[in-house]
């Protein structure tokens, strides 16, 4: 059977796995990441690929997802109704995130078919902030989530190739929550 675009969407996959809000014994340690449920605009500035600081706008969803055990997110740079420019590292990805009461964090898969990666990280909350580390593969990698409010974020992106000694700043997003 080949895709037919002019065929209705199937729902149910959307059906099965989004929900409207958080479930389990652990929906209290869920709102970390909770938090961010709605849509965003992004600020990206960063380095292009010529090597010259860059800056472009895209989009960020939030969403409750696998009976409200875990949220998803998806990145999309530039944003669906932005123009492409030829000196930026387009991504369009997807986090899910949940929490591991074992570890007592949280555990999250970040998937990005457009530049063929996928990347592990352990996340914890950390003096109002939130710092995602992925230390199982060359170069480390930290996220943070800084300057939370209910209606905007900061996001830094860092590299570290002297396992966590150093950081190197690669790209920073301000989110700005939408209206809805």
């Amino acid at each position: 059977m080949t895709y037919d675009p002019k065929l209705p969407a199937d729902q149910g996959l959307i059906d099965a796995l989004h929900v409207t809000g958080p479930s389990g014994e652990h929906a209290d340690k869920l709102m970390l990441f909770g938090q961010f449920v709605g849509s965003w605009d992004i600020e990206w500035s960063g380095i292009g690929l010529d090597g010259e600081p860059a800056r472009a706008k895209g989009e960020l969803h939030f969403g409750w997802v696998l009976g409200g055990r875990a949220v998803q997110d998806t990145w999309i740079m530039p944003g669906r109704h932005e123009p492409v420019a030829s000196t930026l590292r387009a991504f369009h990805g997807t986090t899910v995130r949940f929490y591991d009461p074992d570890l007592g964090a949280w555990r999250s898969t970040w998937i990005e078919p457009v530049n063929a990666r996928v990347r592990r990280f352990i996340g914890r909350p950390v003096d109002g902030d939130i710092i995602l580390l992925s230390d199982e593969e060359d170069p480390w990698l930290r996220w943070r989530f800084t300057d939370i409010t209910r209606s905007s974020a900061r996001w830094l992106g860092e590299t570290s190739y002297d396992n966590g000694a150093t950081w190197v700043f690669d790209e920073e997003m301000i989110l700005t929550r939408r209206s809805r």
